[in-house]
């Protein structure tokens, strides 16, 4: 699971977390099922509060989408609802893929470097 947070950014970091596994919920990327890094873990790796990421989690289990239980961690609840139509997945794909090609071009950054960029950050399959 690779989850980000820009802590410049006016959207506070706990939504930031919140919105980014509930779009690989819908999406399908996290299964039901599918365990998510303890609290304290991703806390450390994102180098946030702790405080912070258990506000993601409970916010994400009040929407019905994880389930915590202790010692045995938090998982993706089952699919009670269906995923993101793909028309839906297409265009968040087109709206990020504008953002990123926005920034790009503001930075004054070639075309393959941008590709190359992007093609690090997927997950290889």
């Amino acid at each position: 699971m690779n989850v980000e947070v820009d802590t410049a950014s006016a959207v506070p970091a706990y939504e930031q977390i919140r919105a980014q596994i509930e779009t690989m919920v819908a999406t399908g990327v996290l299964a039901p099922g599918a365990g998510l890094p303890p609290i304290r873990q991703l806390a450390a790796d994102l180098g946030l509060a702790v405080n912070t990421v258990a506000r993601a989690y409970r916010e994400l289990e009040s929407a019905g989408l994880v389930h915590s239980r202790v010692r045995h961690g938090t998982v993706v609840a089952p699919l009670t609802r269906p995923r993101l139509p793909r028309p839906d997945v297409r265009r968040r794909l087109d709206a990020a893929a504008t953002s990123y090609a926005l920034v790009c071009q503001q930075l004054g950054v070639p075309q393959d470097e941008a590709l190359a960029a992007v093609r690090r950050h997927l997950p290889r399959g």
